[in-house]
Protein backbone atom coordinates (compact mmCIF):
# COMPACT_ATOMS: atom_id res chain seq x y z
CA UNK A 1 0.00 0.00 0.00
CA UNK A 2 1.06 3.79 -0.58
CA UNK A 3 1.71 5.82 2.87
CA UNK A 4 1.74 8.68 0.20
CA UNK A 5 -1.50 8.36 -0.63
CA UNK A 6 -2.88 7.27 2.56
CA UNK A 7 -5.28 9.73 4.93
CA UNK A 8 -3.46 8.53 8.01
CA UNK A 9 -0.22 7.13 7.74
CA UNK A 10 1.80 10.45 6.44
CA UNK A 11 5.57 10.83 6.75
CA UNK A 12 5.24 12.08 10.02
CA UNK A 13 3.97 8.72 11.09
CA UNK A 14 6.75 6.91 9.45
CA UNK A 15 9.43 9.59 10.88
CA UNK A 16 7.99 8.35 14.55
CA UNK A 17 8.14 4.04 13.42
CA UNK A 18 12.00 4.74 12.57
CA UNK A 19 12.43 6.78 15.84
CA UNK A 20 10.63 4.25 18.14
CA UNK A 21 12.56 1.12 16.61
CA UNK A 22 15.55 2.08 14.55
CA UNK A 23 16.22 -1.15 13.88
CA UNK A 24 13.35 -1.25 11.08
CA UNK A 25 16.05 0.77 8.75
CA UNK A 26 18.13 -2.29 8.85
CA UNK A 27 21.47 -0.04 9.63
CA UNK A 28 22.49 -1.77 12.81
CA UNK A 29 22.23 -0.96 16.86
CA UNK A 30 21.74 2.95 16.54
CA UNK A 31 20.32 5.75 18.87
CA UNK A 32 18.57 8.49 18.16
CA UNK A 33 20.59 11.46 18.81
CA UNK A 34 18.35 14.07 17.54
CA UNK A 35 14.51 14.67 15.58
CA UNK A 36 13.88 17.27 13.19
CA UNK A 37 17.16 19.05 14.02
CA UNK A 38 17.46 22.61 12.81
CA UNK A 39 20.05 23.26 10.01
CA UNK A 40 22.13 26.64 9.56
CA UNK A 41 20.51 27.54 6.54
CA UNK A 42 16.50 26.55 7.01
CA UNK A 43 15.27 23.70 7.07
CA UNK A 44 15.15 20.41 9.41
CA UNK A 45 17.16 16.99 8.99
CA UNK A 46 13.98 14.83 10.07
CA UNK A 47 16.48 12.70 12.06
CA UNK A 48 19.97 11.93 13.30
CA UNK A 49 21.14 8.56 14.27
CA UNK A 50 24.30 7.76 15.70
CA UNK A 51 26.73 4.65 16.55
CA UNK A 52 27.13 4.57 20.21
CA UNK A 53 30.15 2.17 19.50
CA UNK A 54 31.87 4.08 16.89
CA UNK A 55 30.49 7.30 17.29
CA UNK A 56 29.48 7.50 13.45
CA UNK A 57 26.69 9.65 12.73
CA UNK A 58 23.90 9.21 10.14
CA UNK A 59 21.99 12.01 8.47
CA UNK A 60 18.85 10.44 7.51
CA UNK A 61 16.01 12.07 5.16
CA UNK A 62 12.46 10.64 4.81
CA UNK A 63 10.54 10.62 1.62
CA UNK A 64 6.94 9.25 1.42
CA UNK A 65 6.59 8.27 -2.63
CA UNK A 66 9.21 7.99 -5.11
CA UNK A 67 12.67 9.80 -4.76
CA UNK A 68 12.74 13.01 -6.43
CA UNK A 69 15.60 15.95 -6.88
CA UNK A 70 14.86 18.02 -4.03
CA UNK A 71 15.29 15.10 -1.27
CA UNK A 72 18.51 14.10 -2.53
CA UNK A 73 19.42 17.51 -3.04
CA UNK A 74 18.05 18.20 1.14
CA UNK A 75 19.97 14.88 1.87
CA UNK A 76 23.48 16.17 0.56
CA UNK A 77 23.20 19.21 1.98
CA UNK A 78 22.30 18.11 5.64
CA UNK A 79 24.69 15.65 5.63
CA UNK A 80 27.37 18.13 4.53
CA UNK A 81 26.12 20.26 7.23
CA UNK A 82 26.68 17.98 9.90
CA UNK A 83 29.91 17.04 8.87
CA UNK A 84 31.36 20.71 8.55
CA UNK A 85 30.08 21.57 12.16
CA UNK A 86 31.32 18.32 13.87
CA UNK A 87 34.46 17.01 11.81
CA UNK A 88 35.39 14.89 14.70
CA UNK A 89 33.01 12.52 13.66
CA UNK A 90 32.87 9.99 10.75
CA UNK A 91 29.15 11.18 8.82
CA UNK A 92 26.47 9.03 6.82
CA UNK A 93 23.76 10.01 5.12
CA UNK A 94 20.23 7.90 4.31
CA UNK A 95 17.72 8.71 2.10
CA UNK A 96 14.43 6.85 3.08
CA UNK A 97 11.72 6.49 0.13
CA UNK A 98 8.60 4.10 -0.58
CA UNK A 99 10.40 3.66 -3.81
CA UNK A 100 13.60 4.54 -5.56
CA UNK A 101 13.22 4.61 -8.90
CA UNK A 102 15.79 3.51 -11.27
CA UNK A 103 16.21 6.85 -12.67
CA UNK A 104 17.17 8.24 -9.25
CA UNK A 105 18.75 5.17 -8.20
CA UNK A 106 21.75 5.45 -11.00
CA UNK A 107 22.20 9.67 -9.40
CA UNK A 108 22.21 8.33 -6.19
CA UNK A 109 25.04 5.59 -7.31
CA UNK A 110 27.37 8.27 -8.93
CA UNK A 111 27.13 10.45 -5.80
CA UNK A 112 27.59 7.35 -3.51
CA UNK A 113 31.64 7.18 -5.35
CA UNK A 114 32.45 10.14 -3.64
CA UNK A 115 29.92 10.20 -0.83
CA UNK A 116 29.08 7.82 2.00
CA UNK A 117 25.23 7.44 0.94
CA UNK A 118 22.94 4.58 1.67
CA UNK A 119 19.61 4.19 0.00
CA UNK A 120 16.93 2.27 1.79
CA UNK A 121 13.53 1.89 0.03
CA UNK A 122 10.76 1.40 3.03
CA UNK A 123 7.46 -0.64 1.94
CA UNK A 124 4.15 -0.41 3.84
CA UNK A 125 2.52 -3.82 3.57
CA UNK A 126 -1.47 -4.79 4.66
CA UNK A 127 -1.53 -8.23 5.65
CA UNK A 128 -4.99 -8.87 6.91
CA UNK A 129 -5.76 -5.76 7.78
CA UNK A 130 -2.41 -5.22 9.94
CA UNK A 131 0.47 -2.55 8.34
CA UNK A 132 3.94 -3.99 8.43
CA UNK A 133 6.66 -2.15 7.51
CA UNK A 134 9.76 -3.20 5.31
CA UNK A 135 13.00 -1.93 4.46
CA UNK A 136 15.52 -2.82 1.78
CA UNK A 137 18.78 -1.50 1.44
CA UNK A 138 19.04 -0.99 -2.48
CA UNK A 139 22.42 0.89 -1.99
CA UNK A 140 25.23 0.63 0.37
CA UNK A 141 27.84 2.56 1.12
CA UNK A 142 30.97 2.01 -1.37
CA UNK A 143 33.92 3.27 0.52
CA UNK A 144 37.89 2.27 -0.56
CA UNK A 145 38.83 -0.33 1.59
CA UNK A 146 42.98 1.77 2.76
CA UNK A 147 43.34 -1.38 3.73
CA UNK A 148 43.86 -2.56 0.09
CA UNK A 149 45.77 -1.74 -2.61
CA UNK A 150 44.40 1.07 -4.77
CA UNK A 151 43.03 0.10 -8.07
CA UNK A 152 45.47 0.68 -11.02
CA UNK A 153 45.70 4.31 -11.67
CA UNK A 154 45.00 5.25 -8.16
CA UNK A 155 48.52 5.79 -7.03
CA UNK A 156 49.50 9.20 -6.40
CA UNK A 157 52.68 11.45 -5.67
CA UNK A 158 53.86 13.94 -2.70
CA UNK A 159 52.55 16.85 -4.71
CA UNK A 160 49.13 15.40 -4.55
CA UNK A 161 48.88 15.46 -0.99
CA UNK A 162 50.18 18.83 -0.55
CA UNK A 163 47.56 20.49 -2.61
CA UNK A 164 44.93 18.29 -0.18
CA UNK A 165 46.25 18.97 3.27
CA UNK A 166 49.06 21.53 4.21
CA UNK A 167 52.97 21.52 4.11
CA UNK A 168 53.38 21.07 8.07
CA UNK A 169 50.79 18.24 8.09
CA UNK A 170 52.12 16.30 5.46
CA UNK A 171 55.66 16.69 7.66
CA UNK A 172 53.90 14.69 10.19
CA UNK A 173 53.82 12.01 8.17
CA UNK A 174 57.77 12.11 7.58
CA UNK A 175 58.14 12.04 11.30
CA UNK A 176 55.23 9.52 12.34
CA UNK A 177 57.47 7.54 9.50
CA UNK A 178 60.71 8.24 11.54
CA UNK A 179 58.94 6.33 14.56
CA UNK A 180 57.50 3.24 12.82
CA UNK A 181 61.36 3.01 11.41
CA UNK A 182 62.91 3.44 14.57
CA UNK A 183 60.94 -0.30 15.53
CA UNK A 184 62.49 -1.73 12.58
CA UNK A 185 63.76 0.27 9.34
CA UNK A 186 62.89 -0.60 5.82
CA UNK A 187 59.62 1.61 5.45
CA UNK A 188 58.86 3.83 3.27
CA UNK A 189 55.70 6.07 2.14
CA UNK A 190 53.11 4.90 -0.64
CA UNK A 191 51.27 7.73 -1.62
CA UNK A 192 47.62 6.63 -2.72
CA UNK A 193 44.66 8.87 -3.69
CA UNK A 194 42.40 8.15 -0.39
CA UNK A 195 45.04 7.84 1.69
CA UNK A 196 49.03 7.44 2.65
CA UNK A 197 50.23 3.72 2.89
CA UNK A 198 53.42 2.34 4.32
CA UNK A 199 55.51 -0.38 1.65
CA UNK A 200 58.74 -1.96 1.93
CA UNK A 201 60.44 -2.82 -0.97
CA UNK A 202 57.29 -1.61 -3.05
CA UNK A 203 55.23 -4.37 -1.20
CA UNK A 204 52.01 -2.59 0.72
CA UNK A 205 52.54 -3.02 4.75
CA UNK A 206 49.72 -1.06 5.84
CA UNK A 207 49.02 -1.56 9.37
CA UNK A 208 49.24 2.23 9.38
CA UNK A 209 47.91 4.69 7.29
CA UNK A 210 47.68 8.80 7.38
CA UNK A 211 44.72 10.66 5.84
CA UNK A 212 46.15 14.45 6.04
CA UNK A 213 43.77 17.52 6.35
CA UNK A 214 44.34 21.12 6.46
CA UNK A 215 44.69 21.75 10.09
CA UNK A 216 45.20 17.65 11.56
CA UNK A 217 46.64 14.28 10.45
CA UNK A 218 44.00 11.50 10.70
CA UNK A 219 46.23 8.45 11.58
CA UNK A 220 44.70 4.97 11.24
CA UNK A 221 45.90 2.00 13.51
CA UNK A 222 45.11 -1.49 13.10
CA UNK A 223 44.42 -2.43 17.04
CA UNK A 224 42.08 -4.21 18.86
CA UNK A 225 40.03 -1.74 20.70
CA UNK A 226 40.74 -2.34 24.40
CA UNK A 227 39.56 0.25 27.51
CA UNK A 228 43.22 0.58 28.61
CA UNK A 229 43.87 2.38 25.07
CA UNK A 230 40.90 4.74 25.09
CA UNK A 231 41.59 5.88 28.84
CA UNK A 232 45.25 6.89 27.91
CA UNK A 233 43.91 8.67 24.30
CA UNK A 234 41.35 10.28 26.65
CA UNK A 235 43.97 11.52 29.19
CA UNK A 236 46.05 12.96 26.53
CA UNK A 237 43.38 14.65 25.10
CA UNK A 238 44.62 13.04 21.27
CA UNK A 239 40.49 12.69 19.80
CA UNK A 240 39.20 9.60 18.34
CA UNK A 241 37.73 10.44 15.05
CA UNK A 242 36.24 6.68 14.57
CA UNK A 243 36.98 2.77 15.91
CA UNK A 244 35.84 1.46 12.57
CA UNK A 245 34.40 -2.23 13.98
CA UNK A 246 34.57 -3.87 10.55
CA UNK A 247 38.26 -3.42 9.60
CA UNK A 248 39.21 -3.10 13.81
CA UNK A 249 41.37 0.26 13.91
CA UNK A 250 41.10 3.58 15.63
CA UNK A 251 41.75 6.91 13.86
CA UNK A 252 42.91 9.35 15.80
CA UNK A 253 43.17 13.14 15.34
CA UNK A 254 46.72 14.47 15.07
CA UNK A 255 48.18 18.07 15.46
CA UNK A 256 51.86 19.27 14.61
CA UNK A 257 52.66 19.60 18.64
CA UNK A 258 51.44 15.52 19.48
CA UNK A 259 54.13 13.93 17.91
CA UNK A 260 56.42 15.74 20.85
CA UNK A 261 54.12 16.03 23.40
CA UNK A 262 52.66 12.47 23.34
CA UNK A 263 55.88 10.66 21.85
CA UNK A 264 55.47 7.52 24.01
CA UNK A 265 51.81 6.63 23.32
CA UNK A 266 52.41 7.14 19.77
CA UNK A 267 55.51 5.11 20.16
CA UNK A 268 53.07 2.29 22.09
CA UNK A 269 50.62 2.57 19.33
CA UNK A 270 52.77 1.98 16.86
CA UNK A 271 54.51 -1.28 17.69
CA UNK A 272 51.25 -2.90 18.91
CA UNK A 273 50.05 -2.50 15.59
CA UNK A 274 53.17 -4.13 14.33
CA UNK A 275 52.51 -7.01 16.33
CA UNK A 276 55.84 -5.72 19.06
CA UNK A 277 55.74 -5.58 22.96
CA UNK A 278 55.37 -2.16 24.11
CA UNK A 279 58.48 -1.07 26.53
CA UNK A 280 58.54 0.18 29.67
CA UNK A 281 58.13 3.84 30.58
CA UNK A 282 60.89 5.99 31.02
CA UNK A 283 60.42 6.54 34.52
CA UNK A 284 60.47 2.66 35.39
CA UNK A 285 56.87 2.11 35.97
CA UNK A 286 55.59 -0.32 35.09
CA UNK A 287 52.87 -0.66 32.00
CA UNK A 288 50.32 -3.10 29.86
CA UNK A 289 50.35 -4.30 26.31
CA UNK A 290 48.12 -1.88 24.97
CA UNK A 291 46.70 -5.22 23.31
CA UNK A 292 45.76 -6.79 27.02
CA UNK A 293 42.62 -5.83 28.76
CA UNK A 294 43.85 -3.72 32.31
CA UNK A 295 42.70 -6.30 35.81
CA UNK A 296 40.04 -5.58 37.79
Amino acid sequence: MSLKAHPAFNEAWLQQQIVSDVALLGLGDLDVKDVERRQPRAGRLDVLLFDPESGTRFEVEIQLGATDESHIIRTLEYWDNERRRFPQYEHIAVIVAEEITGRFLNVINLFNQAIPLIAVQMSALEVEGVLTLHATKVLDLALPAPEEEDEPGQETDRGYWLQKSAPPILKMADQLLERINDQGPGLSLKYNKYYIGLQRDGVADNFITFRPRKKFMALEARIDRTEELDTRLEEAGIPTLVYDRRWKKYRLQLGPADIKTHRELIVDIIRVARGLPTEPLTDGAAKMPLSETPPA
